[in-house]
């Protein structure tokens, strides 16, 4: 059985799309039996309403053209795994959808992600640099016509290089999204260590545009944390909040086992 991931990207490849500029969502939803329209909704981000094989997406204007396609892609998804349903959906950004626990909501986010963004076509764009700064992450935000959040978390999901994607507030971490070949023993802190860049941008509004060197410590609760380094860069987010990617530079960090005993150090 397929994942939500997978069936998107299969979607893909049977319409034979192979470049970014030809994922014209609405016409992916249109060939699927989906109607796209936009309106001034309220109280959520999009509906689906389907009858028989066809259905109306109504979609909430967004000045982000990213949110408006993420959104398309998010109701697809209902139509093409969660038929039968009626939907209202209240958000239009993965990053959001993080902070939940529906699983149909994520599920959906999932098929929006590798409809939007799929690997064939993703990976070449972000491999182009060893660390994507945040300028290149936009540059491929924009081919996509995706917003950067979503970006970053499909950079992290693709799980084609080291990457940790969180986004935090003043008062903690908000959510956080890891490459799957990234160590679990790797515990990211729940507040903002004094340290980071991230808690620099939102005490003093300075961003931090390219990776930089970070002493490892300053973002894992580890206890041979002090003993690494990493690479950090972080923009804001949604309002009074940062969106921070974390590179985990050192390959020594992958060479340490975990160890649930001693703090999730290896001795």
């Amino acid at each position: 059985m397929m994942t939500p991931g997978q069936r998107a990207e299969a979607r893909i490849a049977e319409l034979g799309i192979r470049d970014p500029r030809d994922l014209d969502v609405e016409a992916i939803a249109v060939d699927a039996g989906v109607s796209v329209r936009y309106e001034p909704l309220n109280g959520c981000e999009a509906t689906l309403v389907g009858v028989g094989n066809r259905a109306i997406a109504t979609i909430r204007k967004s000045p982000v053209r990213g949110r408006e396609r993420f959104s398309i892609g998010h109701e697809l998804a209902h139509w093409e795994l969660h038929r039968g349903r009626s939907f209202r959906c209240r958000v239009d950004e993965p990053a959001l959808n993080l902070e939940s626990n529906g699983s149909l909501e994520r599920e959906a986010d999932e098929f929006s992600s590798h409809l939007l963004m799929p690997k064939p076509l993703f990976n070449p764009a972000v491999l182009a640099s060893r660390w994507p700064t945040i300028a290149e992450i936009q540059e491929v935000a924009e081919t996509f016509q995706t917003s950067q959040s979503a970006t970053l978390i499909r950079l992290a999901k693709v799980d084609s290089l080291p990457v940790i994607v969180a986004s935090y507030s003043r008062q903690g971490r908000l959510w956080y999204c890891s490459a799957p070949h990234v160590p679990r023993r790797w515990r990211i802190k729940s507040v903002l260590d004094p340290d980071s860049f991230a808690h620099e941008l939102l005490t003093k509004g300075t961003p931090s545009l390219v990776p930089c060197k970070q002493s490892a410590d300053a973002w894992f609760e580890n206890d041979d944390a002090d003993e690494y380094e990493l690479l950090e860069q972080c923009v804001p987010g949604m309002p009074g909040k940062a969106l921070v990617t974390l590179y985990l530079s050192e390959a020594e960090m992958f060479d340490v086992d975990y160890d649930p005993d001693v703090r999730w150090r290896a001795r």
